[in-house]
């Protein structure tokens, strides 16, 4: 074996093995570098869609977007504040409209979907010089006492009495073939999707009783 011969040329040899080497170790334990931050989501404003809506007989040009409620487009764009927020999940019944004559929570339905269809609201039933049948009947009867739920509450009468009248069964309905019987047992049913906070149910029972002709 012959003898080591540490010369300049093969130690310089050496050294560069030896220090390419530890340059590729530590490359390959470094831990490798985070990949570069997602550039942040498109935050333009939400596209707005043209919808006319007619409400009491009017018609309302209105540019919403789309996932505004009838209730907020009533209370917010159009002004008619009669409608009220109340539980804003269609619990209570303080939004209650009547759309097409049948009587609809708007906090539970888009604005854009009722183009086309006929919207009555509390302001659209009666004036203050000429009231609704219901209307008298509530004042008469105090069926209201601090009068947030009172627009919903009416609302849903004119539209519950509609549905007597055309003689669609309720829950509590005992006999299907039988011609349909106003009773307070059916008003009570048919109104139970409205909520009185104060408790005045008495009093609007007999007031749709009055309107409705069931003697008492």
């Amino acid at each position: 074996m012959p003898d080591f011969d540490p010369n300049r040329r093969q130690l310089l040899k050496a050294s560069t093995v030896a220090v390419g080497g530890v340059a590729v170790a530590s490359q390959l334990a470094a831990p490798a570098e985070a990949a570069p931050a997602a550039p942040p989501a498109n935050s333009a404003t939400p596209t707005t869609m043209n919808v006319r809506l007619k409400v009491n007989g009017i018609e309302h040009q209105l540019q919403v977007d789309p996932r505004t409620t009838l209730l907020d487009a009533l209370r917010d764009r159009l002004h008619l504040t009669g409608s009220k927020k109340g539980c804003d999940q269609g619990q209570c019944g303080a939004c209650t409209v009547l759309i097409d004559g049948r009587r609809t929570t708007s906090c539970l339905t888009l604005a854009v979907m009722q183009e086309g269809h006929e919207i009555t609201t509390i302001e659209g039933l009666g004036t203050p010089n000429n009231l609704h049948p219901l209307q008298r009947a509530f004042v008469k009867h105090d069926g209201y006492q601090c009068g947030f739920c009172t627009p919903g509450q009416i609302c849903s009468a004119v539209g519950m009495l509609e549905e007597v009248r055309m003689g669609m069964p309720s829950h509590v309905t005992a006999d299907l073939n039988a011609p349909l019987q106003a009773t307070d047992m059916e008003f009570r049913e048919r109104m139970s999707g409205n909520i009185c906070r104060c408790g005045a149910y008495s009093n609007i029972q007999e007031a749709i009783a009055e309107v409705a002709g069931v003697k008492r």
